[in-house]
């Protein structure tokens, strides 16, 4: 075997613990309370009486707010206010809640001397609680709850864990989701806790927020303040995250409410600014009272002194300090890479820092972000001090840059990753709805922590309120992502439906769940035009528009049976965009069809004009149905443009697409057209000859009848062969008729044939060729090349050949249209392709010899690594593998398209001697790949977005 290993041991382990993995659920969603009360279990809720909940004054500020918070929580689900008592432990009633922090309460730091609690089970831990009875822990109290944290943020996690688990959803506010009434709340005996994070600040970037919450926040709370950013802090702890970078379009954090910093610093908000806001200053503070140009080289005493004041400003709060420059409106600093230059600023601004905070550098945590072109001055040798963070990124489109080298030095700073749901930029912004899989982002950031990058998660969210969902999964992932695997992160969708919707329809939520962000991640709405999908080849185009349409009866069947207090956050989380999402595809595809129709004259041309009207006039509709769902309490938030793009940037208003009306004439004329063909007759020379059907795909193909005049006309087929099976052979049409063919195979001719049927109407005879390939002696095995293609979803191989180190995962629902393939441990070394390598074999039979082409389709993994790129080996039979480079082409357009289409597709040359079985073999060489489909073009594929669909498979 030809394995080179880095790191012997973390290797060991990462194989370990990866088996482990196969074999196990590790889910973290313990559940400790119940409705019914249990030896040893505590009555927070009982007989119409709540428990009183115990503070301390000299606690931290933020865990007596949030105190309150606990307090209120449990009056909206017992509808029973608990009593809230200070530094008082006489005369207690029996059962009691404690809330404390180990070392600032004076209450907790009793029960530890007195031996009722353990120190050692927080004592040096991080934002670790624990919650635990204990017995007559004062004299009159006969048991009480303990809630305490080993820092601020550890207390807090751990009241709102347990307002989670009596049913106040982290979402309660931000979407609606209900709180469910219970008058009986036991908590299990035992110690419960959730330890510490795995990924140390784990946060959300509020970013391109107008219009929608820009216009939200202004209308509810007068802008970016204190009372709206209480909300947004409250969230994030309610997902056990602990970072923010702060709303930044013409927004300035610490100017428009001093409040602001005071409160986030009395919540254990970590604080931060984005990539290119350097020193705690946000970028529209600079038009605001910097002078001069933001350019170091020019006005450095000015830069300086603007930093100095953001530091001094800063004071102790606690926050992650941005480091290192971008040119003015977060563009290149200068053309090319001007290394010294960036070097003294870091410089500069670590001076600032030392001489504001009067500590040594390293107790104040920076992070250099190597985002878009900075990334080229850490290729080119810049290093920035040990201490600080290296901020990694993605690609704005959920594709990772870099990842730590596999030989790299551990960094006392560590390294971070910045990711998106949100952007605005090339090659087209994508702000409006949800279009992240969260099995792509478990894939994505899987990789970044198994190569280190722990110290910082912080991910773009937009406007906070469409991307909910991936929001949550990328917090929880983050708390634990030894919690979730491949094997295990379906269950996510399951478990989210059933705690936001209480176990209503939580199968067929979870289902809508996962189609309905595959169907959006298969192109953004944005990007989405009459052209995406195609209208005439594999019934592309008429199968994404059904595909959805029925996912949105589905949402709407929900609604109306969901019980009333549930369908506000159903319209939010799960109806809303699946509707609006199905309206926007069938827009494009109805203007598609409009300009079809129109070329080919049919009388239904101005009737699909008015479609795409109904269409657009269905967006505006949706909108202003979420803009007035409950009390109009989210106006504004489905504002943002998404309709009639034509370069990157958003379009100033929703422009319906543009459509043909014709003058049709008074007499009825024929025309037809068939699958996988842009022709149509009688006005094309050639023959009409419909796909070849075999037997084995059992195919049903169509033509279609349509009315080039206003008078209806009858039509008439003639078929002389009784093997060949039509769904109708006369009829009327007014505007068009479909036609379905099928062949009856016991009857048919055992060979290669072909025959003939006529369609004759308003004086025209249009012949139409059927073919079928139905040979008497094949060997068949495997999937079976047809009309000139065969197509395999990856996840169906026929044979994974592993060792004892790889496996070859399946990620299910990652991809465009079925599931993902990855080798996996991550962390290794690329790999030799010897006769034991890990492959994947696909078994094949083709009826074509000559020259073949091998499409594989990949997610569009950037090259993260300091090496040439991401490859991987594949052969036919026994020829020897051809190497293929992932990312040996890095244009911009390449990129773009990559991105724009959501995937990668490399085709590789292969001769084939012989027809028959034959295996391809797809090998492993670099880890990180994750293949979804693979096409075999033998001379016939046609042109589509999402390839043809699967071929049939032969044992």
């Amino acid at each position: 075997m030809h394995f080179k290993f880095h790191q012997n041991s973390k290797i060991l382990w990462l194989f370990i613990s990866f088996i482990f993995s196969l074999n196990s659920f590790a889910i973290d969603k313990q559940t400790y309370v119940s409705n019914t009360s249990t030896k040893g279990s505590f009555p927070l809720a009982s007989n119409n009486k709540v428990s009183a909940l115990l503070t301390s004054s000299t606690d931290f500020k933020g865990v007596l707010k949030v105190a309150e918070h606990f307090q209120n929580d449990i009056k909206n689900v017992t509808g029973i206010t608990p009593q809230i008592l200070t530094d008082n432990t006489h005369n207690l009633p029996e059962y009691v809640v404690i809330i404390g922090t180990l070392g600032k309460s004076p209450i907790i730091d009793n029960l530890v001397a007195n031996n009722k609690l353990n120190a050692q089970e927080l004592t040096g831990k991080w934002e670790k609680f624990i919650i635990q009875t204990v017995k007559n822990p004062f004299k009159g109290v006969k048991k009480a709850l303990v809630i305490a944290g080993s820092d601020k943020r550890g207390t807090i996690y751990g009241m709102y864990d347990i307002s989670n688990q009596i049913g106040v959803h982290p979402w309660y506010f931000w979407a609606d989701v209900h709180v469910k009434k219970q008058n009986e709340l036991h908590i299990l005996p035992g110690i419960h806790t959730k330890g510490e994070p795995k990924v140390k600040y784990r946060g959300i970037f509020i970013n391109d927020e107008a219009p929608a919450l820009t216009g939200w926040a202004f209308e509810k709370y007068g802008g970016f303040n204190a009372q709206f950013y209480d909300k947004v802090f409250e969230l994030i702890l309610r997902m056990k995250g602990n970072y923010l970078w702060p709303a930044m379009w013409g927004r300035m954090f610490y100017v428009d409410d001093p409040e602001n910093a005071k409160l986030a610093n009395e919540y254990g908000i970590v604080m931060g600014t984005s990539h290119h806001e350097p020193l705690t200053r946000a970028h529209a503070e600079w038009k605001a009272f910097g002078k001069g140009e933001w350019n170091f080289n020019t006005n450095a005493y000015e830069l300086k002194k603007f930093w100095k004041e953001g530091m001094v400003r800063k004071g102790n709060t606690e926050a992650i300090v941005t480091i290192g420059m971008r040119g003015d409106g977060d563009e290149p600093m200068t053309e090319g890479t001007a290394i010294e230059l960036l070097e003294n600023i870091v410089k500069t601004q670590r001076e600032i820092i030392v001489e504001t905070t009067q500590k040594p550098i390293e107790e104040t945590p920076q992070m250099w972000a190597l985002y878009k072109e900075v990334q080229d001055y850490y290729d080119k040798g810049m290093r920035v001090p040990d201490d600080v963070t290296l901020l990694l990124c993605d690609d704005n489109w959920g594709n990772i840059r870099k990842l730590p080298n596999l030989d790299a030095k551990p960094r006392t700073g560590g390294y971070g990753i910045y990711y998106h749901f949100d952007y605005v930029g090339g090659p087209r912004n994508y702000k409006w709805l949800n279009t992240t899989q969260i099995e792509r982002t478990w894939e994505q950031m899987h990789l970044a922590y198994e190569y280190g990058a722990k110290e910082v998660w912080i991910v773009n969210v937009g406007d906070i309120k469409p991307m909910e969902f991936p929001i949550e999964f990328f917090l929880d992932y983050a708390w634990n992502p030894d919690a979730w695997n491949a094997n295990n992160l379906m269950e996510y969708y399951t478990l989210w439906s059933k705690e936001v919707f209480d176990g209503n329809y939580t199968s067929e939520i979870a289902e809508i769940m996962k189609k309905y962000t595959k169907f959006n991640a298969r192109r953004k709405p944005e990007l989405i035009d009459d052209a995406t999908y195609s209208l005439h080849n594999y019934n592309e185009a008429e199968t994404v528009v059904t595909d959805y349409n029925n996912l949105a009866e589905e949402a709407e069947n929900i609604y109306n049976k969901l019980p009333e207090t549930y369908k506000n956050a159903f319209y939010e989380l799960v109806l809303f965009p699946v509707k609006a999402c199905a309206n926007l595809n069938e827009l494009y595809v109805a203007t598609a069809k409009n300009h079809l129709y129109a070329q080919q004259g049919r009388n239904s041309t101005n009737q699909m004009a008015q479609r795409v009207q109904e269409l657009f006039d269905n967006d505006v509709t949706l909108t202003k149905e979420y803009h007035e769902l409950n009390g109009s309490k989210w106006n504004h938030m489905m504002s943002q443009t998404h309709i009639g793009y034509t370069y990157w940037q958003q379009p100033e208003q929703n422009n319906i697409p543009k459509t043909e009306t014709i003058k049709v004439p008074k007499e009825g004329k024929i025309g037809i057209s068939i699958d996988n063909s842009n022709k149509w007759w009688p006005n094309t020379a050639e023959k009409a000859v419909l796909p070849t059907f075999d037997p084995w795909n059992n195919q049903v193909f169509c033509f279609e009848i349509f009315n080039k005049g206003e008078q209806p006309f009858n039509f008439n087929i003639k078929n002389d062969n009784d093997w060949i099976q039509l769904s109708e052979k006369d009829g009327t049409v007014e505007n068009q008729v479909e036609i379905s063919v099928q062949i009856n195979w016991d009857k048919a001719p055992k060979q290669i044939a072909s025959s003939e049927i006529t369609v004759e109407a308003t004086g025209e005879k249009i012949p139409i060729t059927i073919q079928i390939n139905n040979p008497s002696n094949e060997h068949i095995k495997g999937f079976v090349e047809a009309n000139g293609y065969i197509s395999i979803e990856a996840k169906n191989y026929s044979n994974a050949v592993n060792n004892t180190v790889f496996n070859w995962v399946t990620i299910p629902n990652l991809g465009k249209t079925s599931s993902g393939v990855t080798p996996m441990p991550t962390f290794v070394v690329p790999q030799k392709i010897t006769n034991n390598s890990p492959r994947l074999e696909y078994n094949l039979h083709l009826f074509t010899k000559g020259t073949i082409k091998v499409h594989a389709y990949f997610s569009p993994t950037i090259n993260y690594t300091v090496r040439e790129g991401l490859k991987y080996g594949v052969g036919i039979d026994n020829e020897t593998p051809q190497i293929v480079t992932l990312n040996e082409i890095t244009s911009g357009k390449e990129w773009e398209n990559s991105v724009a289409n959501n995937v990668k597709v490399l085709t590789t040359t292969h001769q084939i001697s012989e027809t028959g079985n034959h295996v391809l073999k797809f090998y492993m060489v670099d880890t990180g790949l994750v293949l979804q489909k693979i096409v075999i073009d033998t001379g016939n594929l046609k042109d589509s977005y999402l390839g043809p669909p699967q071929s049939v498979y032969v044992e």
